[in-house]
């Protein structure tokens, strides 16, 4: 793809102004050295909106720009219940979490467990993260970037692909490095109108194109009249067959992501993840953590328009007037040396095919936004998760705040030098949302029984949680290695992942609980007392979460 003048200038203009805000707000006040809070928790002093902004940010990547883009393709709408389920999961998260976290005063989501259950348990947590955010999280926001950008702006043959690799992750370093959580917060905030305006407008530009008769509006009823299928959010098993021929009820199981396992991957992605939970933490208080949850919760409400809807496009655009994806219909661009069909493909494919001269550079600029602010994220909370929870209690008991900070980034710069290692190492993920949700479904169940028990549960015993999460990873294995190879055996089942998640977190949750009663007949010293007055939320919150979820249920109502 050819890059105009302008493109290339507005492109440039976007990395100036990130990289002049972020050092801008991490520059160090006259006579102040930066400390932890300073650094980790950007001085608490997050305005509602700022959290609410950085939230999307750190959230929206190539994961969603790219993977859920290509899941729309395949599944169509039924992708969005992780975006539409997320609005009301932050509630949640808003009302009955955060009151907690905040008042516990805790850096880390780790450090929670260690208020509530033990050092040992938290350290075990906190090495778990850091290899997740590095090992999974990091390598594969890297490579769907750098795989959307070779497509975009090179052949699609992987040559740009190091290069990219290379640049992002630099980007994302010359900012947050130095300035750690201040510096990704207040950058998020331009970020995400970007991705926002860019998504919006690749929308409403492809809607244009799918239409016979043009227009925003024909093209969103023509898309509907042409493949009505994936315009529904509950499915049925054998409703919808991906291009691939899988049968999609078994990435989306009915009304399990209603009832079931969509909670636990909302709630544990939510609720306790550290780069997601950590802008919260840096509120200047509880009533504007909870009104920047209200505003993440609108935000969220709006993304399927940006990254789901654009997939559903790209199908119809490689369809034949009846809505049938036949090889003579599909651009030879989706199509792998394998000969399977690249759904990943579309969002890319898209743009390319339809964003014109002159305007590719915003578009670029939005995906370079959504991947960066996810990098930057998971940077700083990779540092601070082993500064806080390692590095503190284990290495130097005694270190100053120049030390600590020191340490912070350190940490980070050698998470992405790793990650950028790993990242081209990852290959083809097929559908990569679907990929990056399932195997993280092996771990979050117990994890989610764990800190269920930790918040509610007076009685739930340090014990209890060890082998609650334990015996998690065994349960979900027995899930997910089972039908690969022994599928004839009698022992093993066969059912999708949300299941699994759900069925692993309640048999989790049961072994924490029954072991902790077993244990001991009276509360837990370190247990969390609940009143009715930590749950209190102003009136912002209630209409706000008011509206949320009236706009779900309409939402499900009209594409149930």
């Amino acid at each position: 793809m050819s890059l105009s003048f302008w493109d290339i200038a507005i492109f440039i203009a976007y990395c100036a102004l990130i990289l002049g805000i972020g050092l801008y707000v991490s520059r160090d006040k006259k006579g102040h050295q930066k400390n932890a809070e300073d650094y980790f928790l950007a001085s608490k002093s997050l305005p509602w909106w700022a959290i609410g902004a950085s939230l999307i940010a750190a959230n929206i990547s190539a994961e969603q720009f790219i993977g859920m883009s290509g899941s729309g393709f395949a599944i169509g709408l039924a992708i969005a219940s992780y975006e539409w389920m997320a609005a009301i999961t932050l509630l949640i998260v808003g009302k009955f979490f955060l009151p907690i976290f905040i008042n516990k005063g805790i850096y880390t989501i780790p450090g929670f467990i260690e208020k509530r259950f033990s050092t040992n348990l938290k350290t075990i947590l906190a090495v778990f993260w850091i290899g997740l955010f590095v090992f999974v999280n990091l390598t594969s926001v890297l490579y769907l970037g750098s795989r959307a950008l070779d497509t975009i702006i090179g052949n699609g043959d992987g040559s740009i692909m190091m290069y990219s690799i290379i640049g992002l992750g630099l980007f994302a370093a010359a900012y947050s490095l130095y300035g750690g959580l201040s510096a990704v917060a207040w950058t998020d905030v331009v970020q995400v109108v970007l991705l926002i305006f860019g998504g919006l407008m690749t929308t409403y530009l492809a809607l244009e194109q799918v239409s016979p008769t043009g227009g925003v509006i024909d093209g969103f009823v023509h898309i509907i009249n042409v493949v009505p299928e994936k315009f529904s959010m509950i499915l049925s098993k054998g409703e919808i067959i991906d291009p691939n021929g899988k049968d999609a009820w078994w990435d989306l199981p009915g009304l399990a992501v209603l009832l079931g396992g969509m909670w636990v991957a909302n709630v544990y992605y939510w609720g306790f993840n550290q780069y997601i939970i950590q802008r919260t933490l840096a509120a200047k208080s509880l009533g504007e953590a909870q009104k920047g949850i209200v505003f993440a919760a609108f935000l969220k409400m709006l993304l399927p328009l940006i990254v789901v809807i654009p997939g559903i496009i790209a199908f119809v655009l490689n369809a034949d007037p009846n809505g049938e994806l036949t090889k003579d219909t599909l651009d030879p661009s989706f199509v792998t040396s394998t000969g399977a069909i690249a759904n990943d493909n579309a969002w890319p494919w898209l743009i390319r095919s339809f964003i014109p001269v002159g305007l590719k550079g915003l578009v670029l600029a939005a995906l370079a936004a959504a991947i960066v602010s996810s990098l930057a994220s998971m940077l700083n909370s990779t540092a601070t998760i082993f500064t806080m929870d390692i590095y503190r209690p284990y290495i130097n008991k005694t270190a100053t705040d120049k030390q600590t900070v020191s340490t912070g980034r350190i940490t980070a710069a050698v998470a992405l030098i790793t990650a950028m290692f790993i990242a081209p190492l990852l290959g083809n993920l097929g559908q990569a949302f679907q990929f990056i949700q399932e195997y993280t479904g092996v771990v979050s169940p117990g994890i989610l029984a764990v800190f269920l028990a930790g918040l509610f549960f007076k009685r739930a015993t340090n014990n209890g949680a060890i082998w609650g999460i334990i015996c998690s990873i065994p349960i979900a294995l027995y899930f997910k290695v089972g039908p690969k190879g022994w599928s004839d055996a009698a022992i093993f089942v066969n059912i999708p992942f949300l299941d699994q998640m759900f069925i692993t977190a309640i048999l989790s949750l049961t072994i924490i609980l029954a072991i902790s009663f077993f244990e001991s007949k009276v509360a837990d010293a370190k247990g969390i007392p609940i009143n009715k007055e930590l749950f209190k939320t102003g009136p912002a919150f209630n209409i706000g979460a008011t509206i949320v979820l009236i706009l779900c249920a309409v939402l499900y109502a009209v594409f149930w």
